[in-house]
Order: C-alpha cells, then sequence, then structure tokens
C-alpha cells in the first residue's frame, strides 16, 4: 500500500518531463494517496507528510516505462550456442529450451527481470509472453502474481503462437496452442486482471507474436477482441530482413501489409522494433497513430539494424524503449537501454539526431504514449506518483556539469530510490519488497535446470 503522504524535498534536480521541458531545482513534490498532489518551487513553505525523503543530492526523474520484454527469457541469457547467431537462428537454438518452461520457471524468471528493471529506475514494464508449454496455460497469472509481489506497475500482453514447424512455422509444436484456446485465454485474462482505471496497476494486451507466427485468422480475431474489450494490442513487426522475405514468400506481401490486412493499423497498437519500414510505411504508421518500441540493444546484438527513430518521430508515432528479451539484450536495464538508444541513433545520423532529453522523454512520457497512458511518464499533480530518484554523489557522476544529462551521458547507475504508486520500493538501493538474496537462488536453481535438461548426451 502506498504510504499516507509522502514529501520528496529539496530536490537538487527534478525534470518533469512536460511539454515544455521543465527542470526545477530545490523544487519539493508532495504525494498522498499514490498521486502527486502538489509541486512546490524553492522556497515555499512546506506541508507536513507521514514520511519525508531529502532529495538535496538527487536528480529525479518520472519511472522509466519499459514497452516491450520477454521476462522468461531471463532463465537463458548469455547461451553459448546462442550467443553469436541473428535472429531465426537465434530462436530456433533455443526455442527447445523455452519449451521446458513451467509456472515456477516464469515466476522466478519474471521477479529476477522485475527486480532488475525496478533497480535500474523502471516503474512500469510491458511484457510480451508468447511461449505456452502443452499442460502449462497459466503464465500470464504467475508473472501478474509476480508483480503484485514485488511492487511493479505491469502491462502483460498475453501473446500467442499458432503455427509451429509442422505448419511450417519456427518454433516446435509443443510450444504452439489451438487458435480457439489461445482466443478463449485471451478473453480470460481481460476479465479477471486487466484494470483501466485511473493508476491501474495491471493492464492486459493481446499479442501474437507476429503476424506470420500466427495465422491472419488469428491475427484478426485478436484485434476484434481487443477491441470489444478496450485493450490494446502488440506484435512484433519488421525487425529483419529474413522477417520481410519470409513474408514475401509465403504470403505475397510486406509484414505491415499483412498487419493493415488483419485491421491492426490503430492509434491502439505499438509495435516491437520497427527497423524495416520504408517511407511510405511509416508515413502510414504515423497517420494512424501506431507506437513503436524501439529496442536499440537487442537490434544490435542480433545484427538486425537499427530503427529509424528520428523519420518515425516527425511521422507522428510514439516511439518508446524496450529492453526486449533477457535472452538478446541480455539485460533488464532500462537507464542502460536510453543510454543505448541515444548512442546508437547519433551513431546512425549524426550527433544532432537525438538529444539527451529526448532519449529520457522515450524512456517515460513516449513510452506512457505507446502503453495507452496518460497518468504516468510525466510528473505533475494528479499524475500517479511513480518516480526515480539517483543520488548524483555516486563515483560515476563526480565532475558531471548537468545532473539529467549525466544520467545518460555517464555510466548507467543504479536507482537510489524508486517510488511506485507512492510506495517507497526501493530504498537506499535496496529493494524492499521481496528478499533478493533467495529470489537469486531459487531463479539460478531453475536456469539450470532447464538448460540441463536439454543439453545433449
Amino acid at each position: 500500500m502506498p504510504v499516507r503522504s509522502l514529501l520528496i524535498r529539496h530536490i537538487h534536480t527534478l525534470a518533469l518531463m512536460d511539454e515544455q521541458d521543465t527542470v526545477l531545482h530545490g523544487a519539493s513534490l508532495y504525494i498522498a494517496g499514490g498521486e502527486i498532489r502538489q509541486i512546490l518551487p524553492s522556497g515555499r513553505k512546506l506541508p507536513r507528510a507521514a514520511c519525508t525523503i531529502d532529495a538535496r543530492h538527487a536528480v529525479a526523474i518520472p519511472g522509466l516505462i519499459n514497452t516491450h520484454h520477454h521476462l522468461y527469457q531471463t532463465l537463458t541469457r548469455a547461451y553459448g550456442p546462442a550467443a553469436d547467431a541473428e535472429l531465426f537462428d537465434w530462436l530456433r537454438t533455443l526455442y527447445p529450451i523455452w519449451a521446458r518452461l513451467d509456472e515456477e520457471a516464469v515466476h522466478a524468471a519474471a521477479s529476477i527481470g522485475m527486480a532488475e528493471l525496478l533497480l535500474s529506475g523502471c516503474t512500469t514494464t510491458a511484457d510480451h509472453h508468447y511461449v505456452f508449454p502443452r499442460g502449462h496455460g497459466r503464465l500470464i497469472d504467475v508473472e501478474i502474481e509476480a508483480a503484485r509481489r514485488i511492487g511493479i506497475r505491469f502491462h502483460p500482453t498475453r501473446g500467442s503462437m499458432s503455427m509451429g514447424q509442422s505448419r511450417g512455422g519456427l518454433p516446435p509444436d509443443s510450444v504452439v496452442e489451438s487458435e480457439d484456446r489461445i482466443l478463449a485465454d485471451c478473453e480470460r485474462v481481460i476479465r479477471k486482471y486487466h484494470d483501466p482505471s485511473p493508476g491501474g496497476m495491471v493492464r492486459i494486451a493481446l499479442a501474437p507474436c507476429s503476424p506470420f507466427s500466427v495465422s491472419p485468422q488469428l491475427m484478426r480475431a485478436a484485434a476484434d477482441l481487443a477491441r470489444r474489450h478496450g485493450v490494446r494490442l502488440h506484435t512484433h513487426l519488421a525487425e529483419t530482413r529474413d522477417e520481410e522475405a519470409y513474408c514475401l514468400q509465403n504470403f505475397g506481401k510486406r509484414p505491415l501489409d499483412l498487419l493493415e490486412a488483419a485491421g491492426w493499423l490503430g492509434p491502439e497498437t505499438w509495435l516491437a522494433h520497427g527497423i524495416y519500414f520504408n517511407r511510405g510505411e511509416i508515413a502510414r504508421l504515423g497517420h494512424a497513430g501506431v507506437g513503436i518500441a524501439h529496442c536499440p540493444t537487442s537490434n544490435m546484438r542480433l545484427g538486425s539494424g537499427c530503427a529509424p527513430v528520428p523519420t518515425l518521430c516527425r511521422a507522428g508515432c510514439p516511439v518508446g524503449l524496450g529492453v526486449d528479451g533477457s535472452a538478446s539484450n541480455d539485460s533488464s536495464n532500462m537507464l542502460a537501454e536510453a543510454r543505448q538508444a541515444l548512442l546508437l541513433q547519433r551513431l546512425r545520423y549524426g550527433a544532432a539526431a537525438l538529444g539527451v532529453r529526448d532519449a529520457l522523454r522515450m524512456a517515460t512520457v513516449e513510452g506512457a504514449r505507446c502503453l495507452g497512458r496518460d497518468d504516468i511518464g510525466t510528473l505533475a499533480p494528479g499524475k500517479r506518483a511513480d518516480i526515480a530518484l539517483f543520488d548524483l554523489r555516486a563515483l560515476g557522476y563526480s565532475g558531471a556539469g548537468d545532473a539529467l544529462s549525466a544520467l545518460l551521458l555517464c555510466a548507467p547507475a543504479s536507482v537510489d530510490t524508486l517510488i511506485v504508486d507512492g510506495r517507497i520500493v526501493i530504498e537506499a538501493g535496496q529493494l524492499r519488497t521481496v528478499s533478493l538474496e533467495r529470489a537469486i537462488g531459487r531463479h539460478r536453481r531453475l536456469a539450470a535446470k532447464l538448460v540441463a535438461a536439454t543439453a545433449p548426451c
């Protein structure tokens, strides 16, 4: 539960991430009921609060928002046989391991990934879970349980695959489901967990893995179901040249045309990656208000390419950030991802292509837009109290002239204090909600078991 009232006083540098790009020095935040009630400029008389945080050495920003992840993949980080593979070969190598996932493993994987995200300053994460081995259909449920326990705001997406190897797909048949079962469970998860109310801690989206891992009929049915229930849509698209060739060969259409034919081009959709769109396609995406989850580390790790972020932004697409799967990143660090986005776009398009504050906006307010939220991503009265504070006395910030720029230009640091919906989740760099030591022990044991079970004799 949130503390009854909280005062964060005398903040060294406070970035609101509002439309005016306001940065305040010495200001204070007053929070009650999980909501920001007042922003008090330096010198203003401060109200009393049940809990007070002295932030005179801190830079405070809205909690970071991760728009694309595969939490289960924390169990297969740095897997040697896939270390140097491109996407399709990487998937073929890892699918047999993921086919052994169960509820215990997914709960452990989600707990570790969420802990890592929180410690990087992330207060909201999406997750794209699409692997459902036979007999294990409640994997979204255990992820939600993990999120509630650890205290992160969560947007799980009920993913799916229905085209296994026997139907020309990449995954083994043991991890795909019938389309009737997929749709029935999507409806169950929405009815049980989706909370559209302001400040809702769990919101569901529907997310077939990709337009070529399910049938066109399922893509259309998912879109219809999402619109009936008022939830969002998510999928992978335009990640590699191989994907483009596969779609042309098997469907006679480019990936975006395949998506449009299924009725997905609208403001309720956000897409992971978005690397290989031509200019006409980018204009269509912008006109439709489709969001993009830019995943720079994974794209570089797999040699997939570089999303044209400046062009997508100019077209009108919300562009957020995603750490992507922890077997292709191989971490869950949102501050590092924002830094990576800054550097990759500058490498590709020049130093003026993306500013520090632009990258931070991608990690906050633009991420909120991708997830369809207007109650997080910025700091203002009436917004939810999701706030990350970084201690400027840390070694890596010594000598930094501009505190806000230091967050991305200096080495990514762990968050000092993290507040989610008015609740202090991290204090003095320590996670307060779960035992990290026990979570790591369980995770390591299950990761070793998972990989050992699929090792050749």
